[in-house]
């Protein structure tokens, strides 16, 4: 990794880092002073662990329908393509706190979870691509480690 490259998370090591954790990647200010924080949420531990893709895909749209009863300002929350964990984009709200509050939040009401939203063709463009199961074993697994959340890079 000599050359600094234009992806944040291309200069990020991921040898180094230690999953689960939530990692604010950086803040973009606009023209008119708004303010976008983007979050690394790591689920999965890189290069050695993934989420399966029909947990991943039900755990974004509860995450995404869920998330923002918690907090406001939520631009986007995706998932990486590596299936490790999802990028979390909110407009002017720095409180690493109430970010990490809301995701406990978001996660706790996947495993409470009867259904997954938007799981039709009409909504959804892979909608027979899902797992509630799995999404609540996702959760689950994130929830257990929330005392290690702020620890991006181990102890």
């Amino acid at each position: 990794m000599a050359e600094k490259m234009n992806v944040e998370s291309f200069n990020l090591d991921h040898t180094k880092v230690k999953a689960p954790y939530v990692r604010l990647v950086g803040v973009t200010e606009g023209a008119h002073g708004d303010k976008v924080y983007k979050y690394d949420i790591r689920f999965k531990q890189p290069n050695k662990d993934h989420m399966e893709m029909a947990g991943l895909h039900s755990i974004e749209h509860l995450m995404a329908e869920n998330i923002r009863n918690h907090m406001d300002n939520v631009l986007d929350i995706s998932p990486m393509g590596c299936q490790t964990g999802f990028y979390l984009a909110i407009l002017n709200t720095e409180d690493y706190d109430l970010v990490l509050d809301a995701l406990e939040k978001t996660l706790n009401d996947v495993l409470e979870a009867t259904e997954v939203p938007a799981c039709n063709e009409v909504q959804c463009g892979w909608a027979a691509n899902h797992s509630l199961a799995g999404a609540k074993d996702i959760a689950r697994e994130m929830l257990d480690h929330r005392s290690e959340w702020k620890d991006v890079f181990g102890k």
